[in-house]
């Protein structure tokens, strides 16, 4: 016989049946449908910035090459200053540094010489050397074109023997430098008188070169004209003067055989030119014949290393000497043998 079941038997298993057919209905409630998760992310794709897209099969992503820009060349050195003042500079490019116009017109306008200018700012001293030493004299041309003439230029004279003895002196060659060692006029000079000792192993000077000597009274002319009103400058001036029958201010010389700050390289009374050449300039002259030219030049040298011993000595010197206009004068013409 079957077994009966309570009815609180029976009221369970209803409920169990009942929960079971409603369980389905729940979970499919819980699912959301395809369109409604589309809808879903749409929303939130809008809400959110895109994310950027991965490089696929090992691909990098290329970015744009910047336009190239022209490189600019690098900026050259600056060149340090000298110190000192600012107008000075080295007196030529070609001939040799020159001084800025602002400068020479200042000198200008102040009365200032272009020499005083050029010793104050040590300009061309280097260059007057080289000149010196390497320049050839340009013999007998004369007048030399082109040459502006400063405060300052150097004289010396070549003489040949004249009288039965040969101790006498005349005239055979004239030259004349300015203050830088350029040459401003250059002559041979027919003598005066008979000659009886061309002196050609010490002057270089042969009867056949006064072919194209210039007379005595031109080349005395000349002469007279350049160094009137300047400060000569020489060495034993007084023969020079002697032989071309000029005189010449004694407040307007500069005598480097007669300087005090030269007399200590002198065995005699006075230091010979070639003597204070080596000493003081570490020269070496007159090895073979003399060159009026080179011998003018090496006086002016001379002067210039001692320039403001020069001037002091002078000043000194002529403390109470009135200086006159500084014009030379000629002699009586000496009677020809």
């Amino acid at each position: 016989m079957a077994p009966e079941f309570s009815s609180n038997w029976k009221k369970l298993q209803e409920q169990l049946k009942a929960q079971s057919a409603a369980a389905p209905t729940a979970t499919a409630a819980t699912k959301r449908k395809p369109d409604e998760t589309q809808d879903v992310a749409a929303a939130k794709s809008q809400q959110q910035p895109k994310k950027r897209r991965r490089v696929q099969d090992g691909q990098q992503q290329q970015k744009p090459e910047p336009a190239k820009q022209k490189q600019a060349p690098p900026p050259k050195p600056r060149r340090a200053r000298p110190m000192g003042n600012a107008e000075s500079s080295v007196v030529d490019k070609g001939s040799s540094s020159t001084v800025r116009p602002s400068l020479a017109l200042w000198a200008q306008d102040n009365d200032i010489s272009p020499e005083d200018l050029a010793e104050a700012y040590g300009l061309g001293l280097k260059r007057n050397t080289l000149v010196t030493t390497s320049e050839k004299a340009r013999v007998n041309e004369g007048r030399a074109p082109n040459v502006d003439l400063g405060k300052y230029v150097g004289l010396d004279c070549e003489m040949v023997g004249t009288g039965p003895d040969g101790h006498g002196h005349a005239l055979a060659r004239a030259s004349l430098v300015d203050f830088h060692g350029r040459q401003i006029y250059d002559s041979f000079v027919r003598p005066q008188e008979r000659v009886t000792d061309w002196r050609t192993a010490i002057t270089g000077i042969t009867p056949k070169q006064m072919g194209q000597a210039r007379d005595f009274d031109e080349v005395q002319q000349e002469v007279a004209d350049i160094i009137k009103g300047r400060i000569l400058v020489g060495h034993d001036l007084r023969h020079d003067l002697d032989v071309l029958l000029l005189t010449h201010p004694v407040t307007h010389i500069r005598d480097t055989a007669r300087f005090a700050g030269y007399k200590k390289y002198g065995n005699g009374p006075k230091p010979a030119l070639r003597i204070l050449a080596k000493e003081v300039l570490d020269m070496d002259i007159q090895s073979g014949h003399h060159s009026s030219i080179e011998d003018a030049r090496v006086a002016m040298l001379l002067f210039r290393k001692k320039k403001s011993e020069f001037d002091m000595e002078h000043a000194n010197k002529f403390e109470h000497v009135r200086p006159g206009p500084g014009k030379s004068h000629t002699k009586k013409k000496k009677k020809k043998q």
